[in-house]
């Protein structure tokens, strides 16, 4: 007896479906990622990409039992995965699922990983520690060979660009961003003469994302913690000057909340004036986004806070003010075929 977790509903057809060079594009999904692939295919026009059909199951004892429906289509198809390693819990049934695709011969296989959730641990700072995002990119890295060579894992707004070196040459890692969704919405924006700046809140997220903003459009303001004399930690504006512009804090990720909040207080005790943020991967643990919501009077108003559906989690933001959630859905998309 098995006990029914979920089951992708939408089944695979038998024409159609075809890529450039004559092959069928079949896209398997985690369960929690089901809006987004549907949304993914919409943007194909129905016509491209087939969903495929995977029921996900559970034994009594908890332990995953996955059965893949017309799996004889997986032959010789283009094979795309989106994953979801939002849990350590969901993060073995995926890695499962990965290591035999490729036995049930398919031509090439694709994981569109959205986020890669142990990229804020990838060095050791103290003896003892461990750095988990080589260990998940090693275990990515086992996921067999295709008929055509290794596979392709796509990440977006990977944490630090030292985790493409933890996989091994056994597949190629692909790293996208999530930024250009926040131009598009800039250039919308454009059309009310409001003058926008980009600020980060550190060094590192200057060297993540600066390069994708023309410093000449849009003036570059980094935060930075320093120390006092009492020996507290401040948040004020390393460089830059945020007067009379619409501050965009720019990172790729945000958890609590604290550091994006200390940003905003610097900026508008130097002259901003006003305040909004994008982060490529909204994780909010404990629901912490509640802290930003204007109906719960909080500590900073951010005129809009930008995420992106990288997080299924994500989508219990939709219509609370100050919250836009942006789709990676067109992106994807055009990856599917890159």
């Amino acid at each position: 007896m098995t006990s029914k977790i979920s089951v992708n509903k939408l089944s695979i057809k038998s024409s159609g479906n075809k890529q450039h060079d004559g092959y069928t594009t079949i896209l398997f999904y985690a369960p929690e990622m089901q809006k987004l692939a549907e949304e993914i295919q919409l943007c194909s026009g129905k016509t491209s990409i087939r969903l495929g059909d995977i029921e996900w199951h559970e034994f009594p004892d908890k332990w995953p039992n996955i059965f893949i429906r017309n799996s004889e289509q997986i032959r010789n198809s283009h094979v795309l995965f989106l994953a979801s390693f939002h849990s350590p819990l969901t993060i073995f049934e995926q890695i499962s699922l990965l290591y035999h695709l490729p036995k049930y011969l398919c031509r090439s296989l694709k994981i569109l990983l959205p986020y890669f959730p142990t990229g804020t641990m990838e060095r050791i700072q103290i003896q003892g520690e461990i750095a988990t995002a080589y260990s998940l990119a090693q275990m990515l890295s086992s996921i067999p060979l295709t008929r055509t060579g290794p596979s392709e894992i796509v990440i977006f707004d990977i944490h630090a660009l030292q985790n493409q070196f933890y996989f091994s040459s056994n597949i190629i890692v692909r790293l996208e961003s999530t930024v250009e969704l926040l131009l598009n919405e800039l250039k919308v924006k454009e059309i009310n003469n409001e003058k926008y700046a980009i600020a980060f809140p550190d060094d590192g997220a200057h060297k993540r994302f600066s390069y994708l903003f023309d410093n000449t459009h849009y003036p570059i303001i980094i935060c930075s913690k320093i120390r006092q004399d009492n020996d507290k930690r401040i948040t004020t504006v390393k460089e830059g000057n945020p007067t009379g512009y619409h501050c965009m804090i720019v990172d790729d990720l945000v958890q609590s909340g604290g550091t994006l909040i200390e940003c905003a207080q610097a900026l508008l005790q130097h002259g901003a004036v006003n305040i909004s943020a994008f982060v490529g991967h909204g994780i909010f643990p404990n629901e912490s986004w509640k802290k930003f919501l204007h109906s719960n009077n909080p500590k900073v108003y951010f005129n809009t806070f930008y995420v992106t559906n990288t997080y299924p989690n994500t989508q219990i933001l939709i219509d609370k003010i100050p919250f836009k959630v942006l789709s990676i859905a067109q992106i994807l998309c055009d990856i599917c075929f890159q």
